[in-house]
């Protein structure tokens, strides 16, 4: 099993990315902290070693970036995966120049979070398995990333439909919300909320929605959508 540390202080992210995490398997959480200075405890101190760090950048006393030398430092290997609304490039680049293993932007779909933790385990169980590695194998270790096929986005995932797609795309254009749930898509439009979800994903993950989670005091967090306006040609041409 993979032993993980949650470094972020709002603690209703915090249990959402540990939720997220018992749903991939090979993954266990070891507790989350909401400073630098209790991560570093939690690594040197903790009762089992941490093998990924879930790091954000943004929190009210600490800047996550000023962790990942410290953790560099550290005579155990600890991997990172950032999880940040940070996506300015500069704290990305400082990021990538201290070998963090992936970098979420804040909101993101589980998918993508499932994408990101499962890539890592794979990785992780090749290098703790295997006495050596042949050149294919390390060819495609270093090069996780210029590897990774990219999904063609022009194309419907399986299970969507141009019809259906057709639908959801009009009431979005005709909707006066700001921004809108699935709920409250799948009360008007008639079709099922699983059905709903599948489809503003897809339109989030091509750039034509914009999305935002609401954290409520109770229950799950509500994710909402909104239009983005610059993007209205791309969907229509899609439709065509």
């Amino acid at each position: 099993m993979i032993n993980v540390l949650i470094v972020d202080d709002d603690p209703m992210v915090a249990e959402l990315n540990r939720r997220y995490l018992e749903q991939v398997d090979g993954f266990r959480w070891q507790g989350s902290v909401s400073t630098i200075q209790a991560a570093k405890q939690m690594l040197l101190e903790g009762d089992a070693p941490i093998d990924l760090v879930l790091l954000d950048i943004y929190m009210q006393k600490d800047n996550g970036l000023d962790l990942l030398p410290v953790i560099r430092q550290m005579p155990n290997n600890v991997d990172v995966i950032m999880i940040s609304s940070a996506s300015d490039m500069p704290a990305i680049k400082k990021a990538l120049r201290y070998g963090v293993v992936d970098y979420l932007i804040k909101p993101f779909q589980f998918t993508r979070f499932q994408e990101a933790l499962s890539a890592y385990r794979e990785e992780h169980e090749l290098l703790e398995q295997s006495a050596a590695l042949n050149q294919s194998e390390l060819d495609t270790l270093i090069r996780r990333n210029n590897n990774r096929v990219t999904p063609d986005k022009t194309k419907l995932p399986k299970g969507l439909t141009k019809l259906t797609l057709q639908s959801v795309w009009e009431w979005v254009k005709q909707s006066r919300k700001q921004a809108f749930s699935t709920e409250e898509m799948a009360a008007e439009i008639g079709i099922s909320r699983v059905s709903c979800r599948k489809y503003l994903v897809y339109m989030a993950e091509i750039g034509v929605l914009d999305t935002d989670i609401f954290y409520g005091s109770v229950g799950r967090p509500v994710y909402l959508y909104k239009l983005v306006p610059a993007k209205i040609e791309v969907m229509d041409a899609l439709l065509r």
